[in-house]
């Protein structure tokens, strides 16, 4: 575990048959610890289970998490105020209540004008999860 991490990241987290969370619980605690200076990001892995990641991130104004790429289809819904991300070349702005899905292995970064929280869902293809 780098120093930059607060909790382990999950190999698998589903331990019982259903999860329910309160998004805007575990932003409040998100945004209650320290983040990076260089960073000024926190991040959150509620489920990973075969191939599918749901994580909650927050952003502090002016942060950026860097272009980069995912293998298999992703979402990002913000659900507190608004992010702007670059897929494939093209800018979307997207404010509390918006989806951006993209396929897989498409390059993308994500910028925070103001401060900021969103829902990160990664769903691997079958054929790369393994069992």
């Amino acid at each position: 575990m780098s120093d930059d991490r607060l909790r382990q990241a999950p190999a698998e987290r589903f331990a019982t048959d259903h999860l329910v969370f309160d998004l805007h619980a575990e932003i409040a605690s998100l945004r209650a610890e320290p983040s990076s200076p260089r960073q000024g990001h926190r991040q959150k892995t509620l489920y990973k289970h075969a191939g599918r990641t749901v994580a909650l991130f927050v952003m502090d104004a002016g942060a950026v998490l860097p272009e980069h790429a995912a293998g298999g289809t992703v979402t990002v819904q913000t659900i507190e105020g608004t992010i702007d991300m670059t897929a494939s070349g093209e800018t979307y702005t997207l404010p509390a209540g918006t989806v951006l899905a993209m396929a897989p292995g498409v390059r993308h970064d994500v910028r925070a004008m103001v401060a900021a929280a969103f829902l990160l869902q990664v769903s691997l293809a079958d054929h790369l999860v393994k069992a």
